[in-house]
């Protein structure tokens, strides 16, 4: 029963001993405890060298045990020869310092080397302490581009920081994963990951995050690997599912005003323009500040209201088509019917302002550059038109489902017996995703029925992917991912264009509709969409205020 529910991270002994045969090793250890700050009287024992020829003494130790290793390989000279220089064998103890930092909040580290406090991580007792530490490890800029997650379902639970795809990586070496407090880099992880960051991922690129699974200890085998990187569960399927929603949730909740609000935070604590010549700046720049800026109330939809609206979706079906924009966009039109212009509803104090403001030109017919609460808004408005258009096409065909031809002539597939029995265990998913497979001998199947959408596909090689999928990871995506490929080229050639001339409703309807989708930070291929200049960031192109 104890090995089925391993809760600790647990200790080899014989690791220990093969230590101590290549170094001076000294162990001090006390198990009484005493007043604060008191050391009472515990044991030491030293070792040295291949013999482990052992010295034990009294020594003044609080409760609990050291552990010193000095001279490590000192009278085995050819392994020595076979480390790196000084700078590379820190760094890989700095890196093994920093993820049990990253494991255990309740404990304090301090890492010294040359005389020199490198790490001093004091013990945490409060997210935002957390968040200190995550910073100190992972670097200011992640948590600046971070979203905090937690989510728990059929006994499983997820917590900890992502990454914004814009905030990629060329390297995986941002990326830390724990498992009961075990940090641990595990294909099935890995996959359910980079299927959630999939769809809003600049290619070649890789995500950030330092996130954290929790669930029964008799659900998961730890001992699976000899280094212990890799776990293996009792019901992997669950938890790649478990972890691709969460994730992929988290990844699609995330909104402009989500995004802008550190920024507008920023700016109310921090005036950033002084002196004499600045009072007009400093007075606009308090205007409607919220820790969050607010969305417009919802009044319906207004397509028919937008005039000029509906020759920016000329190139579009019907079936893709977004709505206009809401009551802001309307209440824009009017006012600058009347004369008025967008900056000037930045400036009333009594007005809500959306999180991507309000739109003040276009520049060189590809930029839209609006206002808003914290300082100026550039759009690439053919990417923000990409992914709007992309997301209602996939509503689209989840509300008709997935339309299917069959072929007049089954095409034959030969697999492995492994194979065959992996396509019969999961043909009910396969005719979810638009296929129909038949099994007709040992290591044969046949394609009887096809999406219309995959009709040019290599059929026979997408059948085989999805097949090492579901026989590795119990799941795949492949076939859905063809689907998203065909509609994210269709959503490109049906977007608006670069120098098409836009007027300045159909700008801001743009951009409301960008606060309303989903994963618009990002167009289909993974770019950002739009970029935030706060007044913070001006001022310093201009040292203004120094």
């Amino acid at each position: 029963d104890d090995l089925e529910a391993v809760a600790s991270l647990g200790f080899r002994g014989e690791a220990l001993a093969s230590i101590s045969s290549v170094s001076r090793l000294t162990l001090s250890s006390n198990t009484c405890s005493q007043g604060e700050g008191e050391s009472s009287e515990g044991w030491q024992v030293c070792s040295e060298g291949r013999d482990m020829e052992t010295s034990i003494s009294p020594a003044a130790h609080p409760q609990g045990t050291s552990v010193e290793v000095r001279d490590l390989f000192f009278n085995t000279p050819a392994r020595r020869k076979f480390l790196r220089k000084e700078k590379t064998e820190f760094g890989h103890i700095e890196e093994v310092l920093k993820r049990q930092a990253l494991s255990r909040y309740e404990v304090g580290f301090s890492l010294r080397h040359n005389q020199r406090v490198i790490h001093n991580l004091r013990a945490c007792r409060s997210q935002s302490e957390q968040e200190r530490r995550v910073a100190q490890i992972c670097g200011p800029a992640f948590m600046e581009n971070a979203v905090y997650i937690s989510a728990e379902a059929m006994g499983l639970k997820l917590w900890g920081w992502v990454a914004l795809p814009t905030f990629s990586r060329s390297q995986a070496d941002l990326q830390h994963f724990f498992v009961n407090g075990r940090v641990i880099r595990d294909k099935l992880v890995g996959h359910a990951v980079r299927q959630a960051y999939r769809d809003v991922l600049y290619h070649g690129r890789h995500s950030a995050f330092v996130l954290y699974l929790e669930l029964d200890p008799s659900n998961v085998d730890v001992n699976v690997h000899p280094t212990k990187h890799e776990v293996r569960f009792r019901d992997g399927r669950s938890v790649h599912d478990f972890l691709f929603r969460t994730l992929h949730k988290a990844l699609a909740d995330v909104r402009p005003e989500d995004q802008l609000a550190e920024t507008v935070l920023e700016l109310q604590s921090k005036p950033s323009i002084s002196g004499s010549d600045a009072g007009e700046f400093a007075g606009q720049q308090q205007i409607n500040l919220r820790q969050q800026p607010g969305r417009l109330p919802e009044v319906g939809q207004i397509r028919d209201q937008l005039a000029g609206y509906q020759a920016l979706h000329e190139p579009l079906s019907d079936a893709v088509l977004f709505n206009a924009a809401e009551a802001g966009a309307v209440e824009e039109k009017e006012f600058v019917q009347q004369g008025g212009s967008s900056a000037e509803l930045i400036g009333d104090s009594s007005a809500e302002i959306p999180p991507l403001g309000y739109a003040l030109a276009q520049l060189k017919g590809i930029y839209i550059l609006a206002e808003n609460s914290a300082g100026l808004i550039v759009v690439d408005m053919h990417a923000a038109h990409e992914r709007i258009t992309y997301e209602r096409m996939k509503i689209a065909r989840q509300g008709e489902g997935i339309r299917t031809q069959p072929l007049l002539v089954p095409q034959s597939i030969s697999v492995s017996e492994r194979e065959a029995d992996c396509a019969e265990q999961f043909a009910e998913q396969f005719r979810q995703l638009g296929f129909e497979l038949q099994r007709v001998a040992a290591e044969n199947l046949l394609v009887r029925q096809l999406p219309v959408m995959l009709a040019k596909a290599n059929v026979e090689q997408l059948v085989r992917d999805v097949l090492t999928d579901l026989i590795e990871f119990g799941s795949s995506d492949r076939i859905q991912s063809h689907q998203d490929e065909i509609l994210a080229t269709m959503a490109c050639h049906g977007s608006v264009r670069a120098n098409r001339r836009l007027t300045v409703p159909e700008m801001n309807a743009l951009l409301r509709d960008m606060e309303q989708t989903e994963r618009s930070g990002q167009c289909n291929h993974g770019r950002p969409t739009w970029v935030q200049q706060s007044l913070i960031d001006l001022d310093k192109l201009f040292l203004r205020g120094r």
